[in-house]
């Protein structure tokens, strides 16, 4: 496929990919504020996921394809530019870089580490932290599960980082993708910018919350 040989076309798989993962972000951060609602919230979701059997693991293979594109063009692109100048300029223009943009390879890398540990943890369900057992209506106790895991300071720490980094990716990202679309103007960029930021925002507090909430006691058992 040509979209595949050009730089362009890979710039665009990589931008869709992008925003499909961040629809799944919205959704996954949706169905996580349900434990805010307590244990029956959280229980009931997960119940409800659990009951969509083989559908769950399609979704799970799409969100791996996803990821492995991304990923894959964004290493390959970013090899690609760093061979078309293997000198740094003299003088580098930095006026319209940031953190964000500056270091997109890194925090995806550190991004997909977390995900392979959260995998591992609350689906495979196999790190020490991990408390099983069931609720009152024999559903899986995911309240308990989560509540104790994010009393480890130690963890909850872990993802409160992951989500800064997060924020960062998206900061740049969402702003990205408009640009690579092609649907952005001298005077829209600034506003896509802030939006992107804004969003990227409130993923942080809103995923952050959990483990904050749960350390410091405000959301227990």
């Amino acid at each position: 496929m040509q979209i595949l040989t050009t730089s362009i076309g890979r710039k665009i798989l990589m931008a869709i990919t992008g925003q499909l993962m961040v629809l799944f972000v919205v959704v996954h951060l949706l169905g996580n504020s349900s434990i805010f609602v307590g244990a029956d919230g959280i229980n009931a979701y997960a119940k409800h996921l659990h009951d969509l059997g083989p559908l769950v693991w399609v979704f799970r293979l799409a969100m791996l394809t996803l990821i492995g594109i991304h990923g894959i063009f964004g290493i390959q692109l970013t090899l690609e530019n760093s061979a078309a100048t293997p000198q740094a300029y003299a003088v580098k223009n930095l006026r319209k870089a940031t953190i964000s943009s500056n270091n997109m390879i890194w925090t995806g890398l550190l991004i997909l580490g977390f995900l392979v540990y959260h995998l591992l943890q609350f689906t495979a369900r196999v790190t020490p932290d991990i408390v099983k057992g069931v609720d009152a209506l024999g559903r899986y106790d995911v309240f308990t599960m989560v509540v104790t895991s994010f009393k480890n300071g130690g963890i909850a720490a872990v993802y409160v980082a992951a989500m800064v980094v997060l924020f960062l990716h998206l900061n740049h990202g969402i702003q990205s993708f408009f640009q690579t679309m092609g649907w952005t103007t001298d005077k829209s960029l600034p506003v896509i910018s802030k939006l992107g930021k804004v969003v990227a925002v409130v993923f942080l507090v809103g995923y952050s919350s959990i483990p904050v909430f749960i350390l410091t006691g405000i959301l227990s058992k």
